[in-house]
């Protein structure tokens, strides 16, 4: 990728976090921003931007960035360009364990955080089992036939549960699984990083691997690579940063699969180079989304899924008919 490439997704990025702490209900100036965060700032701008909108943009941030990385590793290993985190089973995990203990009336976000990453954690286990199972042990078609089985076990599961639960619930379950960062806290927020980051490094730690199973099955054996297990660790690495991203904003599609193929679009070619491109790039479009979101129709809030599916789903087709 080119120089110019690089400053333009810097300034994408950096004009969005502008942008997600100016605009809202309350119009605030650029002034207004940097005095809030240097403490010199009117109280009432200090708390707009210290507990809500600074929040909220890094949780986007942080959320763009996992889901895009995570699609780049997944691409990559399994050599589709169609391939992105949801396809794995993650999100039905994840909206199973959110939609439990809304059900059960605990509201909390840190519950419904904890059940949702405990959720898409076990969705991984079991589709790495599957995948076992099969006798294909950690194949690339494998492991995505068994994350489709899994996911459509998770969607089964869900309708059981609230066909009999309380509208309230229902109403709270299907908000949370439509995506939202309106939830976003300092302290979700320290722990996504944490999650995220140890992800990152990972998969830059296992980029050689992945550029080696880019190459195809034969190819990385040929090279003396255990695909089986690479790509295992390639999964469930991506997985549980996607999870993560899930457990912290509900369900945000086709963003780790719209960011990898524009990255590569725009010329980043090994692992380690389009890990950091799609997340630049990831993170400027989850946070501009999220301003549309909560301003297109306010003072009411778009869900976040809505707005990344408007845009994933032409991509997705487009993706389609170029691969086909």
């Amino acid at each position: 990728m080119s120089t110019r490439v690089w400053l333009a997704m810097a300034a994408a990025l950096i004009a969005s976090v502008i942008v997600a702490l100016i605009v809202g209900p309350v119009e605030l100036s650029i002034g207004d921003v940097f005095g809030a965060l240097h403490g010199s700032a009117d109280p009432q701008a200090t708390a707009i931007i210290r507990t809500i909108r600074l929040p909220r943009a890094v949780m986007g941030l942080l959320v763009g960035a996992g889901l895009s990385a995570s699609g780049v590793a997944l691409q990559a290993t399994m050599r589709n360009p169609l391939a992105e985190p949801y396809l794995l089973g993650v999100s039905g995990g994840a909206a199973v364990g959110a939609v439990l203990v809304s059900v059960a009336g605990f509201l909390h976000p840190a519950a419904v955080q904890i059940a949702a990453f405990s959720g898409a954690v076990l969705a991984v286990a079991l589709v790495i089992a599957v995948a076992h199972a099969s006798g294909a042990r950690s194949s690339s078609p494998a492991l995505v036939m068994a994350g489709v089985v899994i996911g459509a076990f998770a969607n089964a599961a869900i309708l059981v549960v609230l066909s009999g639960a309380p509208a309230t619930a229902v109403r709270d379950a299907l908000w949370w699984m439509m995506g939202s960062l309106s939830g976003a806290t300092w302290v979700g927020t320290a722990w996504l990083a944490t999650v995220v980051a140890v992800a990152f490094a990972t998969l830059w730690f296992l980029a050689r691997e992945i550029d080696v199973l880019s190459l195809g099955s034969d190819a990385a054996a040929a090279l003396g690579v255990d695909t089986d297990r690479a790509t295992r660790r390639v999964f469930v690495v991506a997985a549980l940063m996607a999870a993560a991203t899930v457990a912290s904003a509900g369900l945000i599609g086709f963003v780790g699969l719209v960011v990898p193929a524009i990255v590569r679009a725009l010329g980043a070619r090994s692992t380690r180079s389009s890990l950091i491109a799609a997340a630049i790039a990831g993170a400027a479009l989850l946070v501009g989304a999220d301003v549309v979101a909560r301003t297109i129709r306010a003072p009411a809030e778009l869900p976040l899924g809505a707005v990344t599916a408007l845009v994933g789903v032409p991509f997705f087709l487009a993706r389609m008919r170029h691969v086909a």
